[in-house]
């Protein structure tokens, strides 16, 4: 039988004795400080004289660091499949990602049975087993929005919710020696464990062969599947067998990799001396031998796709030539993250690779490979903007979320690092110790890179400004690979035009920003009956413009629902822990409208914007309108009510972005709206798309200028909107010098001049 190429596993087989249960988790620490990979105990859910087998996972899991970990099988019969799969998810994600999951039919029937559990002929055995397999993996996939429904004979669930969906994908292995189990194997399971002592000679060699017969007649490739052995026996003195010394125990377990096709050896003791020289000297000359058989013999090595899922690969994309680095991260079109990776919070986008850098070095590779594609690809930081644009349909998509770091450089002069794939809950947490805030929109989730380079329209605006105002240096990628460092002395030019439009110039890689001075503050939110829809935005506005710089407010039209009247939500932050001067501030717009309910609080910054780390999964597409306002008229005003009355919008905004956001003039960023005191939004879903368009042409006379996230219009006009004459012209002219293919111009793209005519930029 031909090595199928897998790397190796090297593990444990535990007893799980009660008698002392704290000398089998040291034996598990010691499988893990020997360099040992795997950790399994049996179990025998009907045996008193043994420790539960899950909660010892468990245990161990919380005492180790490393190692992975098994049941080495795990008793389905007396196990509930829907149950022991949210046990695996939740154990997978509390450990990082370190538990396989080795399942069996049963065996001895009479305990099973002694224990509550019905009595299987060992066919029905098998069957059961095949049913729990696809109800474990249906629990897993979280990415599905449907109910799990799987009507099995012995196993059926009917409408259960999905999830959670595990850290990694957890690997199903079967123990098996019957052919009906073997079959299985072959077209459902990521591994084989048997135990050697239970097989005969040529056992090995007729399983694999009727596992790779099951895999090809299931569409799968045979080397899918890992081949696992439980080993016993094992002593260093003596003759045999793995007996003697760990030389003689390379040679004998050499052949079961290179003839047998077996890549997870697991020894059978409880001796902690054995263990630490399994680990510690048979271990790596067995990798030693078996890397150099290999290179001689010219076997290939490595993870390998199933054909389903190399049948849902895209065109124009060369899969085989993406980066080693980024190979590990990647995610394609049938690969278990993809339902994660591929949307955006609003957008189900359908690309055909995400690639996950893990540090700025990887986001040049990642950008050079997708510059080579006959795709399109687009950035992703966080993925919520509602406009969609960090992701797309059969293109490439480089998500940096990974680079999430956030670092306090200089507590004195409050200079801080971020990642540009740091989400702002995370940031604002970081920054409570210090007593340091940034200003950041109004949702925790909201990646750092998409933010910064739009503007950053957040709780803090009227005191604060925008987020961009305080960058003072910028790490990006340009079009041409190269990794830039921008700030007041390094491409200087480059920085002003990251600062509003960093979208057409590269990837953010990170951002120096200075933070705010701030420890709590007033957090408040009022719900209004807003059925008297124009005078109460007027005030609203009104109210605004004349509170102090420390208030900053967002207004939410909601329109009226069957019996339920049209509401407005209205949050209210006071940028200090002054409770007497935020009462007096505050109370003024308790007299806007009837109020329907209220609350303030004193609360750390950190609290107004929590990150959940939702996972997106798209949903309805959406139409969302933009426009800055100067003052909010009667005119616009009652246009605004007239549009909440249609019901034409599933909502309307206002955030205040007046007051410190002002104070720059509009030439010191690309972001040059610097005299406007509102930020208008509208969203509208279904049918209401078109009709919102429709809205927006009346509301254009009240509007100077369009805020570029809150925008899925990216027609010309709406370009010139969002950069005025002068900033769009120098935009222009510095696309020529940073861009001048138009690398990046999925996002408000603005056409480079020349570059012969992009060298003169006026600063």
């Amino acid at each position: 039988m031909p090595d199928y190429g897998h790397d190796l596993v090297l593990g444990t087989f535990l007893t799980p004795s009660a008698a002392d249960p704290h000398r089998v988790v040291g034996l598990a620490q010691a499988t893990e400080h020997a360099g040992l990979d795997l950790v399994t105990f049996q179990d025998h859910p009907y045996q008193p004289a043994f420790l539960d087998t899950w909660t010892l996972l468990s245990w161990v899991a919380a005492s180790t660091e490393r190692v992975h970990l098994a049941g080495n099988v795990l008793n389905l019969p007396l196990r509930p499949p829907a149950v022991l799969a949210r046990a695996a998810a939740s154990l997978d994600l509390l450990s990082g990602g370190r538990v396989a999951l080795g399942l069996g039919a049963g065996a001895f029937w009479d305990a099973i049975v002694a224990m509550g559990s019905p009595r299987l002929t060992p066919g029905q055995g098998v069957d059961a087993l095949d049913e729990a397999i696809d109800i474990i993996r249906g629990i897993w996939d979280a990415a599905e929005r449907t109910p799990l429904r799987v009507h099995g004979t012995h196993h059926h669930v009917d409408g259960a919710k999905r999830g959670p969906s595990p850290a990694h994908d957890i690997p199903v292995w079967l123990g098996a020696y019957k052919p009906r189990m073997l079959a299985l194997v072959g077209r459902k399971a990521d591994g084989w464990l048997p135990s050697l002592g239970y097989l005969q000679d040529g056992d090995l060699a007729a399983g694999n062969a009727r596992i790779d017969d099951a895999a090809h007649g299931a569409d799968r490739d045979p080397r899918e599947i890992r081949r696992l052995l439980n080993l016993g026996g094992g002593s260093f003195s003596g003759s045999g067998f793995l007996q003697g010394p760990p030389q003689r125990w390379v040679d004998d377990l050499l052949p079961l990799v290179l003839d047998q096709g077996i890549s997870g050896l697991v020894l059978s003791t409880d001796d902690a001396r054995t263990i630490a020289r399994f680990g510690e000297e048979v271990a790596p000359a067995l990798r030693e031998a078996v890397a150099a058989a290999r290179a001689s013999t010219g076997t290939s090595t490595g993870s390998v796709r199933s054909l389903a899922a190399l049948a849902a690969r895209r065109t124009g994309i060369d899969y085989d030539a993406v980066p080693a680095s980024l190979v590990e991260n990647a995610v394609e079109p049938g690969d278990r993250d993809y339902g994660y990776v591929r949307s955006t919070y609003v957008y189900t986008g359908s690309p055909g690779l995400v690639l996950r850098p893990r540090d700025a070095a990887q986001v040049q590779e990642a950008l050079v490979f997708a510059r080579a594609q006959d795709v399109p690809f687009a950035v992703r930081s966080g993925g919520h903007g509602i406009s969609g644009r960090s992701t797309n349909d059969g293109g490439i998509v480089i998500d940096v979320g990974a680079l999430d770091t956030v670092e306090v450089l200089d507590r004195d002069q409050r200079l801080v690092r971020l990642g540009a794939g740091a989400r702002w809950g995370d940031v604002a947490v970081a920054l409570q110790p210090h007593g340091l805030a940034i200003s950041s929109g109004d949702y925790g989730d909201v990646g750092v890179g998409g933010l910064v380079t739009a503007g950053g329209q957040g709780f803090l605006s009227r005191s604060y400004g925008l987020t961009l105002d305080h960058v003072v240096a910028a790490e990006v990628v340009l079009a041409d690979g190269r990794l830039v460092r921008a700030d007041a002395e390094h491409e200087p030019d480059l920085l002003w035009a990251v600062r509003g439009a960093g979208a057409n110039f590269g990837i953010l890689t990170a951002v120096e920003i200075q933070a705010a001075e701030l420890g709590d503050v007033v957090y408040a939110t009022v719900i209004f009956d807003a059925t008297d829809t124009a005078p109460f935005v007027e005030s609203w506005a009104a109210l605004v413009e004349s509170s102090p710089r420390e208030l900053t407010s967002f207004l939410s039209l909601v329109p009226a629902r069957g019996q339920d009247p049209a509401v407005g939500y209205v949050v209210l932050v006071w940028a200090s822990d002054d409770t007497a001067a935020a009462i007096t501030s505050l109370e003024r717009f308790l007299d806007l409208a009837p109020v329907l309910q209220q609350q303030a609080q004193l609360v750390p910054y950190a609290a107004t914007v929590v990150a959940s780390h939702s996972r997106h999964t798209g949903g309805a597409e959406a139409t969302t309108r933009g426009g800055l306002v100067e003052h909010v008229t009667p005119e616009l005003a009652a246009r605004l009510g007239e549009l909440l009355a249609a019901r034409d919008a599933d909502m309307l905004q206002l955030r205040a972005v007046g007051g410190a956001v002002n104070d720059l003039g509009p030439a010191e960023t690309a972001y040059a709206h610097r005299t406007q005191n509102f930020s208008l939004l509208a969203t509208a879903r279904g049918a209401r798309r078109a009709r919102i368009d429709e809205w927006w042409d009346r509301l254009e006379p009240h509007l100077n200028g369009v805020y570029l996230s809150f925008e899925t219009n990216q027609s010309p006009a709406r370009v010139a909107e969002a950069f005025p004459p002068e900033t769009l012209a120098r935009i222009a002219r510095l696309k020529g010098r940073y861009d001048p293919e138009h690398v990046f111009d999925g996002n408000f793209g603005v056409a480079p001049l020349p570059r012969a005519d992009a060298n003169d930029v006026p600063r």
